[in-house]
């Protein structure tokens, strides 16, 4: 899977935040990681001159750069990162650099500042106005990433997309084995027309009905659907299908299946077994339903919805098996460099 199509681990939303800037005098670091789009309004000037919806810092009279670290929502391994300068064209900064670092608990910028930072994007050129997009090899976890900007300018968004790697010592016996920030992941979907499926799995609730998923309407005999690799192969007990803010566009039904990869092929029909038959849904409502004691253990379920429609959220909640658990233990442990 493209890594455009992983979350972006820096998102406010999953709980990322922009603990230090060297300087924003024009405009404030924590923009760099708010979920929407940046936008811009011609002519709108403040104090400080014309409002940007981003980080901008002052013009360097004397030799250096700037720096913002950003921390991550959820700890994970970097595949791609977006240095989008939108809107900033006569400003922008026309070189930056990326690094990483895993460090354990909750860090000051000083902790930060003298933590092992690793390379991750090397300085490499910026177009002003422009998502600029770099891919990042390794396998290494990362708590934070720090932006360098040379030697100054304006950055709109940062956006990290990884693979996100949970803390084991920090999940319940029971959680969402579906959830974004426990390390679930969506793998596919018949359709993202109207929104991508990876909202569905998300932190909280849905605000309003663009935070969730929804297709098209189909004219034909068939439905839609979504994959979603589970954190951990374990077992459903509770499934929460949530339609809030879906009201003509709704599916009418659901229905939930799970298959085990370790054991079976995810292509083989056969493989799959029900979790949740195909069951009615009503308009904006969250729906939550008992799952069956003697349900199997899986390491993917399969929403389908009939025919088609929108959801805001998916949860499943449920206990990893005793091997799931120890290889989210054992991947955290994979992934670790030096830590502070």
């Amino acid at each position: 899977m493209s890594w455009r199509l992983l979350p972006d681990l820096a998102s406010r939303s999953l709980g990322g935040g922009v603990p230090y800037v060297s300087d924003e005098l024009f405009a404030a670091g924590d923009n760099l990681v708010t979920d929407a789009a940046p936008s811009f309004e011609a002519r709108t000037f403040g104090p400080k001159g014309q409002v940007y919806d981003g980080w901008e810092t002052r013009r360097r009279r004397e030799p250096g750069s700037d720096q913002a670290i950003v921390r991550l929502g959820a700890p994970g391994i970097v595949r791609g990162i977006v240095v989008d300068t939108a809107f900033f064209t006569g400003n922008y900064p026309p070189y930056a650099s990326v690094e990483g670092v895993a460090v354990g608990g909750y860090p000051s910028p000083a902790e930060l500042a003298a933590a092992p930072w690793a390379p991750l994007v090397p300085r490499s050129a910026l177009a002003g106005d422009t998502r600029n997009e770099f891919e990042v090899t390794g396998a290494h976890r990362c708590t934070h990433v720090r932006l360098t900007i040379f030697p100054d300018g304006g950055v709109a968004r940062l956006r990290v997309h990884g693979e996100v790697v949970p803390d084991p010592t920090l999940l319940p016996a029971v959680f969402d084995l579906a959830a974004m920030e426990h390390g679930g992941q969506v793998t596919g979907c018949s359709d993202m027309f109207y929104g991508p499926p990876h909202r569905l799995i998300a932190p909280g609730l849905a605000r309003v009905m663009g935070e969730g998923w929804e297709t098209a309407r189909r004219r034909d005999d068939g439905n839609d659907w979504v994959l979603v690799k589970l954190a951990a192969p374990g077992v459903v007990h509770i499934a929460e299908l949530d339609t809030s803010h879906f009201k003509g566009n709704a599916p009418g039904a659901a229905s939930l299946r799970g298959a085990d990869a370790r054991t079976a092929d995810l292509d083989d029909p056969a493989a799959w077994f029900d979790i949740l038959p195909r069951t009615r849904l009503q308009p904006d409502t969250r729906h939550r339903f008992p799952i069956p004691p003697a349900a199997a253990p899986a390491t993917h379920v399969r929403l389908d919805v009939f025919p088609d429609g929108g959801m805001a959220r998916l949860r499943l909640y449920g206990e990893p098996t005793g091997d799931g658990r120890a290889a989210l233990a054992a991947r955290w442990q994979s992934t670790s460099r030096s830590r502070t």
